[in-house]
């Protein structure tokens, strides 16, 4: 198999689906990349590792059914990151049955999300919500009840175990994100422009080093590279609009679509 046509396989975020990897999809079809979209619309009540775990199964069956025997790659977006590294650092960290080359995740959640501590906030949590309503959260949401939100609160003992498992050597991790360095309210229009994160005093704080719903500081990963990708001051041309770097449009945003492209023909090369 030749170094640019290691399979891959997509994961989406909370509250998306399939669809939202459309585009890329044509991508990979035109450039005869094998790909495989892992659906978990249907698990809604279900916690993340619930869902890893039926990401493992789906994995060995997509395997079985084309014969990838060997490793592949896995593009994830927002929370759909936590989802992959549940399973390849907790539940597989020892064995090492899943033969992953590359994780490519798109604005990861991998310190867990202020906004999903914000939807809980006595203070906060109903402005935020009808702020986000329609747009990024469902009609009648209730964030006590949505263990994916709960999971992925920063002190929740999912996220500390995902913390303590530790990165797989034998994956090369790549981290995508985008930001809004120019200010403009366009580009999340919701809370201005900018990204609601948790400072080192514990209280909330807007950034620009975000993407409307993750900030940087939640993407990051001990000795991985983030790729900051920002919409230029003045677009012009076929560039894409500043919201279409908003979290909600990362999958669907080209210049996102050149960047993962680029990782998975190039090759893993160095960290």
């Amino acid at each position: 198999m030749c170094s640019d046509q290691y399979p891959v396989i997509l994961v989406h975020g909370w509250n998306s689906h399939p669809g939202t990897w459309k585009r890329l999809a044509r991508r990979l079809e035109s450039e005869d990349v094998p790909y495989r979209r892992f659906d978990h619309t249907g698990m809604k009540g279900s916690t993340m590792p619930e869902i890893a775990e039926s990401l493992h199964d789906y994995l060995q069956k997509v395997r079985s059914e084309n014969g990838w025997s060997g490793p592949v790659d896995i593009v994830c977006h927002s929370l759909g990151a936590c989802i992959v590294r549940h399973l390849l650092e907790v539940i597989d960290g020892t064995e090492r049955t899943q033969t992953i080359r590359q994780l490519i995740s798109l604005g990861p959640t991998n310190n867990g999300s202020a906004l999903a501590e914000l939807f809980n906030d006595p203070e906060h949590g109903e402005e935020i919500i009808d702020r986000l309503t329609g747009i990024f959260v469902p009609q009648g949401f209730d964030p006590a009840a949505d263990k994916i939100v709960q999971n992925v609160r920063p002190g929740s003992p999912f996220m500390h175990n995902l913390r303590t498992a530790g990165l797989r050597s034998d994956i090369t991790y790549r981290i995508i994100v985008t930001a809004n360095p120019a200010d403009n309210p366009d580009f999340f229009p919701w809370f201005e422009g900018k990204t609601w994160e948790i400072g080192e005093n514990g209280k909330y704080r807007a950034t620009l080093e975000g993407d409307g719903v993750v900030a940087h500081q939640e993407s990051t990963l001990p000795d991985i590279p983030l790729e900051i990708l920002s919409p230029p001051a003045e677009p012009e041309g076929q560039q894409p609009a500043p919201d279409q770097y908003s979290h909600i449009n990362q999958p669907r945003n080209p210049i996102v679509i050149d960047k993962v492209m680029q990782y998975l023909t190039n090759g893993v090369g160095e960290r």
